[in-house]
């Protein structure tokens, strides 16, 4: 796991959960970490996955059907995950369906990043997504929000991870007053439950804007080289 999902992920539970609760963890094999790492105290957590490996306590046969009864779990949290799943919108659902009415999902997805199978890598998250999913979960018979959504920055390892957190039922809005953009900093194009407005709006891709900025430093370094003075003039 990337540096910056796990900061986004204690982020969500610092936010959302920080007295615990019972969570699912969609696509829970440690690999260089897992979010079970910063959960809070008290917390139970029960990680699923397609193989078997630590940190996994349910191995999945169908990608598309959680052996979990309706209402399940207070929370699922997914990092890197959905951009593998051929049907994500499907996944949405089945996640829907085990969460407590006031029950949230966490997803970070890459907004960009090198091409990964896991088996398959399909997908990249732009910032309407949050608002997307949101309106695909109503359309199939849910009340769910979207209460908040944005592009992280790149740190030390040049993803930027779109973040997305869901509410099950809007009901259970007044359960969860808090935004996690409300005290950190270090994202585009933010989007929060109630407001059409984007926080930090960025038309370009952090990328894009280090391509640029680098197409000028070699313009400046090239013309500084054909004005220099020729060797001993």
């Amino acid at each position: 796991m990337h540096y910056t999902a796990m900061k986004h992920g204690k982020l969500f539970f610092d936010t959302y959960l920080p007295g615990g609760g019972r969570v699912l963890d969609l696509g829970a094999q440690d690999i260089n970490g897992s979010l079970r790492e910063v959960a809070p105290g008290g917390t139970e957590y029960v990680g699923v996955d397609f193989t078997p490996g630590r940190g996994v306590d349910v191995v999945l046969t169908d990608p598309y059907a959680l052996p979990f009864p309706d209402a399940s779990f207070d929370a699922c949290v997914s990092s890197s995950v959905f951009e593998h799943a051929e049907l994500f919108w499907l996944v949405f659902l089945e996640v829907l369906r085990v969460l407590k009415p006031a029950g949230l999902l966490y997803m970070n997805v890459p907004s960009n990043g090198a091409f990964h199978r896991y088996p398959v890598d399909c997908w990249r998250f732009y910032p309407d997504a949050g608002r997307a999913l949101e309106t695909w979960g109503r359309r199939s018979g849910y009340r769910t929000l979207c209460l908040e959504s944005f592009t992280g920055r790149q740190e030390n390892d040049g993803w930027n991870d779109f973040i997305a957190v869901f509410l099950r039922d809007e009901a259970a809005l007044a359960l969860h007053p808090r935004r996690i953009i409300d005290g950190f900093d270090g994202f585009t194009n933010g989007l929060r439950h109630g407001s059409d407005a984007l926080l930090n709006r960025s038309g370009p891709t952090e990328d894009q804007r280090h391509r640029s900025l680098l197409r000028k430093l070699r313009l400046r370094m090239a013309k500084g080289r054909r004005f220099a003075p020729a060797p001993g003039g």
